[in-house]
């Protein structure tokens, strides 16, 4: 079992367990979206001895707290699983880090993003986000949130996902493909609907 050298921050036991099934790793648990200035000093301490990764789940709440952390503690990693692989096989559940597969977990594990501590030019620009029909339209939401899964990045409004994109310095290039492939699938879709 690949063992971890950073603490891996997750929002509850449930995630903790289902890690132990994936890696071996310390966690560092929120329990809940709340942090209070003793954590964020707990974790600044953490990102200075060992380093931190944000494993948090794919929803508001989870989408809060890695920007809380984000925002206090520069430099952090991040991890992240897409909103279809964190659903409860029981409905009714919430959507969740302890619902993602041990093989899920490993992958997001192995894809980390960085978050960068110097500043640099975007290189992803709002014009091209509402260029690829990100910011405005029926279909916006969607497309944002499965541009985010495509990247590996998470979901976020119209400004959260160009600040993200510009925050993890995904190239243009990449953007552009991935916009390339969203546009592909919807396509398809759209194709087999029409049959």
């Amino acid at each position: 079992m690949q063992k971890i050298k950073e603490v891996i921050v997750v929002e509850g036991k449930d995630d903790t367990k289902r890690l132990a099934q994936a890696v071996n790793a310390d966690t560092f648990e929120t329990n809940g979206s709340a942090l209070s200035a003793a954590n964020i000093e707990q974790l600044k301490q953490l990102q200075q001895t060992r380093g931190l990764i944000v494993f948090t789940d794919p929803d508001f709440n989870g989408e809060r707290l890695r920007k809380m952390i984000s925002q206090a503690i520069p430099g952090v990693k991040h991890a992240f699983i897409k909103r279809s692989q964190g659903i409860p096989e029981v409905s009714g559940g919430s959507l969740g880090v302890e619902h993602a597969t041990p093989e899920v977990i490993q992958q997001a594990l192995a894809h980390l993003y960085t978050q960068e501590t110097e500043p640099h030019a975007a290189t992803i620009t709002a014009s091209d986000i509402r260029a690829a029909g990100l910011a405005n339209g029926a279909q916006a939401k969607q497309r944002r949130q499965r541009l985010g899964e495509l990247l590996g990045i998470g979901y976020g409004n119209g400004k959260q996902l160009l600040k993200r994109l510009n925050l993890f310095r995904i190239s243009k290039a990449r953007f552009d493909e991935a916009v390339a492939q969203l546009l592909t699938e919807e396509q398809h879709e759209s194709e087999t609907r029409n049959r």
